[in-house]
């Protein structure tokens, strides 16, 4: 930054370099921006969205760390802050801690409600997207563990088989003839075994690549896969409780869209049930997904 901008921006009041910094990342100059944040923030250091303006800009420049670092320091000072919870979520997802990044955008999710604020679907698809990444972690430490526990069993097989080997030509009352019909024999029986093992898990394999849950057919509010999904005049498919307890918790009107909505204009989606069954019946594993 220039001399003569610093000089500019000596004697502005917090609330002015706050301002700059929003026509700066406006116009995409997130690390000057970053440095009026900084300055608002050294002159007044209560303003919860001074640090989440700046935590925003990390998240621009990929500063996972320090975007975190600011979105805490703003829930710090107000703990009911949705963009608080909402940056540090998405910092946290990006750097792999996704349990703890759920639990922030899911808190950004409810306290938009609870405020009734208008995101769209911008805090659901991180709540989703953080979901999904957590289940494929998981899904990648289980084929590791997978794959350990067959190299696992081939090993104790021709362990086991070289043990029977051995005891065989160590036996006195056999010929070499006989010696060599049983070792062939042995080694016939632990070669079909290893092969009907490697069929059992490439199976498991077949099963397991398809061991993912579209978005379409979880609920837009809980993120569960819809039990008794219902369709709004907008197009939008809900779980029926979830959908409910907005309209009466929250207000009239699509989550979504935020089109007027009342409980009597929810239809049953007998499609979409049907297809959430189909998949079901063919992926049990879902159930606790």
């Amino acid at each position: 930054m220039s001399n003569k901008y610093t000089y500019s921006t000596a004697n502005l009041t917090d609330i002015e370099l706050k301002e700059q910094g929003n026509r700066l990342f406006e116009q995409r100059k997130y690390d000057d921006a970053v440095s009026c944040y900084t300055k608002a923030i050294i002159k007044n250091p209560t303003m919860a969205t001074y640090f989440t303006n700046r935590a925003l800009c990390h998240l621009k420049l990929k500063r996972w760390e320090a975007a975190c670092q600011d979105s805490r320091r703003a829930l710090d000072v107000d703990s009911t802050l949705v963009k608080g919870h909402f940056f540090l979520g998405q910092a946290l997802s990006e750097m792999d801690y996704y349990d703890e990044a759920i639990k922030h955008l899911q808190r950004a999710n409810d306290l938009a409600k609870e405020q009734k604020l208008n995101f769209g679907d911008e805090i659901a698809s991180q709540l989703r997207s953080a979901r999904k990444k957590r289940w494929n972690l998981k899904e990648e430490k289980r084929i590791a563990q997978e794959i350990e526990l067959l190299s696992y069993l081939n090993r104790l097989m021709a362990e086991d088989t070289q043990r029977q080997v051995k005891e065989v030509r160590s036996s006195s009352g056999l010929s070499e003839t006989e010696v060599q019909s049983k070792v062939e024999e042995l080694e016939r029986q632990c070669e079909n075994n290893s092969s009907e093992l490697h069929s059992l898990f490439a199976k498991v394999d077949e099963r397991r690549r398809k061991r993912e849950v579209p978005d379409h057919l979880c609920g837009k509010i809980s993120f569960e896969i819809l039990s008794e999904p219902v369709i709004t005049p907008s197009g939008i498919t809900y779980e029926r409780k979830d959908i409910e307890e907005h309209l009466q918790r929250v207000g009239h009107f699509d989550p979504v869209t935020r089109v007027k909505l009342t409980q009597d204009q929810l239809i049953p989606n007998f499609v979409m049930k049907e297809v959430v069954d189909t998949f079901l019946q063919e992926n049990e594993w879902a159930i606790d997904y």
